[in-house]
């Protein structure tokens, strides 16, 4: 039975991971390690803190020190890494984090792996990394979508950090043989999901009846995968992946940022009704710099190669996670404290009609 270390297991889809793992492999042991920066969230792992094959690390992935302790003391095989920073916006204002963590903490991580699982005993392990599709750079409206084989041209200080850690996890499989996989991801949606990105935060401002930003035309288009699908997927991986392979995870499912907002308003009026139209308070603002126009992800090969399916459509599991914030108003109220408030406003430039 694998004996797993997620990192950043507190975040949006390593706590949406941990779940999905210890639901399906309910004898497998399973230690999170994050360092509970302003998106990870020991709320989102409520629901597992009294399993007794869990357990939580508070610590920093560039610890190496800590990490190998782990890995020895847990006698763990097995590392799925999701902890990164990752939001393109706070890595245009502020992008020496995304390179301290994306890529000086992805190397010692791998560091860490080298000498325990290499250096010192020669066991059988895997090193997962979970990446992003953005690595690949901008679609035009017609171009075919990413496959693995697509030359990598990431476009913001985000893309090029994850890229960045993509390669030193390439060269540590070729360079030294640790059993690596990497998997590349479409965006993800679900519970959890810090609301800062575009579909929890327009979920939730519409439930305080504040504005919608929208950049630029709102015309960006963007594939959509449900984190659960995204989970099954790193799974399927883990599991028949062939090792110092990386694998597209994707939803086949494209839409442009307007019509998933307008989307969202229709159902947020079906479910949870306002004086006022919820498509009302759709503000369009200036674009950010470098926005890239289209992302898609080929999934083809891991569908063929590891029967991967995205399950549900896009509407099915969007009521799922607009339900879910329904239901779980305490949960992002929580987070909306008063950094997060001055980083929203100065982001988008709005001002909030609601504001006294």
């Amino acid at each position: 039975m694998p004996r797993l270390l997620v990192t950043g297991g507190a975040g949006f889809i390593g706590s949406n991971f941990v779940h999905y793992w210890l639901r399906r492999h309910p004898d497998d042991r399973l230690v999170v390690l994050d360092a509970l920066t302003y998106a990870g969230n020991l709320a989102n792992l409520e629901p597992v803190k009294h399993n007794p094959q869990y357990r939580f690390v508070h610590g920093n992935i560039c610890d190496q020190a800590l990490v190998e302790k782990l890995l020895v003391e847990e006698q763990l095989d097995t590392l799925v890494h999701f902890a990164a920073e990752s939001h393109v916006d706070r890595s245009i204002t502020g992008p020496d984090a995304f390179i301290e963590t994306n890529i000086v903490g992805t190397h010692s991580l791998l560091k860490a792996a080298k000498n325990i699982w290499l250096d010192t005993r020669r066991q059988e392990h895997r090193f997962h990394h979970v990446s992003t599709d953005e690595v690949y750079g901008s679609l035009g409206p017609h171009d075919p979508a990413f496959t693995e084989e697509t030359p990598y041209a990431p476009n913001s200080p985000y893309a090029a950090s994850k890229a960045a850690s993509d390669h030193l996890v390439r060269a540590y499989h070729h360079t030294y043989g640790l059993q690596v996989t990497t998997s590349n991801c479409s965006n993800n949606y679900g519970p959890y999901h810090f609301p800062e990105k575009l579909i929890p935060l327009v979920i939730t401002n519409i439930l305080q009846g504040k504005p919608i930003p929208i950049y630029g035309d709102g015309l960006n288009i963007r594939d959509w995968l449900y984190v659960e699908d995204h989970c099954r997927g790193i799974e399927l991986v883990l599991q028949q992946g062939r090792v110092g392979e990386t694998y597209n995870i994707g939803g086949n499912n494209e839409w442009t940022n307007i019509d998933i907002v307008k989307l969202i308003c229709d159902i947020m009026d079906e479910l949870r009704p306002r004086s006022t139209r919820s498509a009302e308070l759709i503000t369009f603002i200036k674009d950010r710099p470098g926005h890239d126009r289209r992302y898609a992800i080929d999934a083809e090969k891991t569908m063929t190669e590891l029967g991967y399916q995205p399950l549900g459509s896009f509407e099915t599991g969007i009521r799922k996670t607009i339900t879910w914030y329904l239901e779980n108003e305490a949960w992002w109220k929580s987070i909306m404290e008063g950094s997060y408030l001055e980083w929203i406003e100065k982001q988008y430039s709005i001002s909030d009609p609601t504001a006294k």
